[in-house]
């Protein structure tokens, strides 16, 4: 094998790992403090951007006090493959209602740790390691401010911290956003951002050999 074929080979056998990390994982899709008129609407959505199955027993939330097991996550149960679930400051029922939610879409309500203006979303798995941390903040950071209408963190971004890159939801908008009966806006429950199966590997592997190809 040549010099050139060698780094080709590295380079894809490091993209696919990379492919395989960024594919396999609950990440914070989304998020809303408060609601429209400062009510407590409040919520972060999670989702399995992997292609298997995750148990959540023992995982928990917490807000900027970092700290495992402030609240219990692990009723939400097993999460599939590209399942969200919503973990909310009102009951499951009030915010099920609000926003027209089945009873297939999990959701935890009853959330103590309110968020604010300024604020950060940390998740535990069951052995209290931190899984993923969204730290947001639309005066110092950037981004959007998700009083009432909430932030979405696009698949390429996710688990990145990186709240400035995320966008604010609009009825009708590529995340299939739409108003609450409360006149939130948002689409809480379901993340349409995840690549088909296979997409986003095939994608770096050709970026690989494409790159070892010019080499060559």
């Amino acid at each position: 094998m040549s010099s050139n074929q060698t780094i080709g080979a590295v380079g894809l056998t490091m993209g696919l790992a990379f492919a395989g990390s960024a594919l396999g994982a609950i990440r914070i899709t989304e998020w809303m403090y408060n609601g429209a008129g400062g009510t407590a609407r409040e919520f972060v959505e999670i989702t399995n951007t992997g292609g298997s199955a995750i148990d959540l027993t023992g995982w928990s939330f917490d807000d900027n006090s970092r700290t495992p097991g402030s609240f219990a996550i692990g009723a939400l149960g097993i999460l599939a493959a590209g399942q969200s679930a919503i973990i909310c400051e009102p009951t499951e029922a009030a915010f099920r209602s609000a926003w027209g939610l089945s009873a297939a879409i999990k959701i935890i309500g009853g959330n103590t740790n309110n968020l604010g203006r300024a604020d950060e979303v940390n998740i535990y798995d069951a052995m209290g390691a931190l899984v993923d941390r969204l730290t947001y903040d639309d005066q110092t950071i950037g981004g959007p401010r998700t009083q009432g209408i909430s932030g979405n963190i696009a698949f390429a971004n996710l688990g990145a911290n990186a709240a400035n890159l995320a966008a604010a939801s609009a009825v009708s908008d590529s995340y299939g956003s739409y108003a609450s009966s409360n006149g939130d806006i948002g689409n809480p429950g379901t993340y349409s951002d995840i690549p088909a199966p296979g997409v986003f590997t095939l994608a770096v592997a050709g970026g690989a050999i494409a790159s070892r190809r010019r080499r060559n």
